[in-house]
């Protein structure tokens, strides 16, 4: 029995950050019931990839979820919707603000008929003055600044490799729920949880948000160089770049051990990483230089061996192997179906896959059957 057993979750979200923290709550325990409309999540046509002609990006987020297909424009159905809010402890939606409450699905309605209910939404822009603003990642990851962020100083700007904010937030609403039911456990009163994307944005970005914040500091893109720390990059070996980093001085110090450079630690350019950070551009071609001596592969096991932080850079299966080669057994399958395992482990109450994906409409008859009897 997973940590949230019992728990019910009406999950009226749809594409990812939503969908996303619905699944780490079904992996540990919580009977989520994902209602879409009749025509479906949107990302069950996102694709390629796909496997078995379903996309695996709708794969990849909705296991451990039952289905039912509701067309809220129905009278019938509508009142299936509705009594599917009356019965659950969660609620989470992300549509846009106000959107829900022709429908009387909204917090103020809901909460008047089930007082507990937690109540979980997910926003672009929040649900003030950005709340007519579409709630797209690339959007927030433009306006929150992070673009300006990523990508060679001299090129570009370049969104990050996956939706960054959207898994941010989805992990946000997951935090607040959690929160707010462990808040009803001691007070019996449910609230209405709002996370927003540039919220989640502007906290993630956290060491150049602060920079800002805190030192009036507007960061700008240094390709893979970081503004703090050096050396905390890709450095050039005999066959490849290696990520190479010296988080503290006796890091430092063991990386110069190793590529016999014994001396530079005591160098006071060099000897504290404020020093370093600052005459980066003296000391990376000496660390180069003693690099390119040898291949990635022995420098990787050279370092590590020492208590030197690098990796190689790998294609994604290149990680997947890693993570296989260290026994954290990264892929679960359910049924027929592979994905990826749950990030958290529990000594006593380990996450559940139990159930695939669902096809559309799947549980449809069980869900209407079960509120019924409830």
């Amino acid at each position: 029995m997973g940590p949230l057993s019992g728990l019910v979750v009406a999950d009226f979200s749809r594409i990812l950050a939503g969908p996303y923290a619905t699944m780490l709550l079904a992996d540990l325990g919580a009977q989520v019931i994902k209602v879409e409309s009749p025509g479906g999540d949107d990302t069950r046509t996102w694709m390629p990839p796909v496997r078995d002609g379903i996309a695996t990006y709708y794969l990849g987020i909705n296991r451990n979820k039952r289905s039912i297909a509701l067309d809220l424009k129905n009278p019938d159905d509508l009142d299936v919707a509705q009594r599917l809010a009356r019965r659950a402890d969660v609620l989470i939606e992300n549509f846009r603000p106000g959107g829900l409450k022709r429908f009387g699905l909204d917090h103020e309605t809901v909460s008047g008929t089930n007082p507990g209910i937690i109540y979980a939404s997910i926003t672009g822009f929040g649900s003030g003055k950005g709340a007519s603003y579409p709630g797209y990642d690339l959007m927030v990851q433009a306006i929150s600044g992070l673009m300006s962020l990523t990508g060679d100083p001299d090129g570009p700007p370049y969104r990050a490799g996956i939706s960054v904010f959207d898994v941010m937030a989805g992990m946000h609403a997951s935090i607040g729920i959690l929160a707010a039911l462990r808040h009803r456990d001691e007070h019996g009163t449910g609230q209405h949880v709002e996370v927003n994307l540039l919220s989640s944005a502007l906290s993630g970005l956290v060491n150049h948000s602060s920079g800002f914040v805190a030192g009036g500091t507007v960061p700008f893109r240094m390709g893979n160089a970081h503004p703090s720390l050096f050396p905390y990059e890709p450095l050039p070996t005999a066959d490849g770049e290696l990520i190479v980093i010296t988080g503290n001085d006796g890091q430092f110090r063991k990386l110069c051990q190793v590529l016999d450079l014994p001396d530079l630690p005591d160098d006071p350019r060099f000897a504290h990483n404020q020093d370093r950070t600052a005459n980066r551009a003296e000391l990376r071609p000496i660390l180069v230089e003693r690099l390119t001596k040898r291949t990635k592969d022995e420098w990787f096991r050279d370092l590590l061996a020492a208590g030197v932080p690098c990796a190689p850079i790998n294609t994604i299966d290149g990680g997947f192997a890693l993570a296989e080669e260290l026994g954290l057994d990264p892929v679960v399958t359910v049924g027929d179906t592979p994905g990826v395992r749950n990030p958290i482990t529990f000594s006593q109450t380990p996450a559940e896959y139990e159930l695939p994906p669902p096809a559309l409409n799947e549980h449809g008859e069980e869900i209407r059957a079960w509120l019924t009897e409830n």
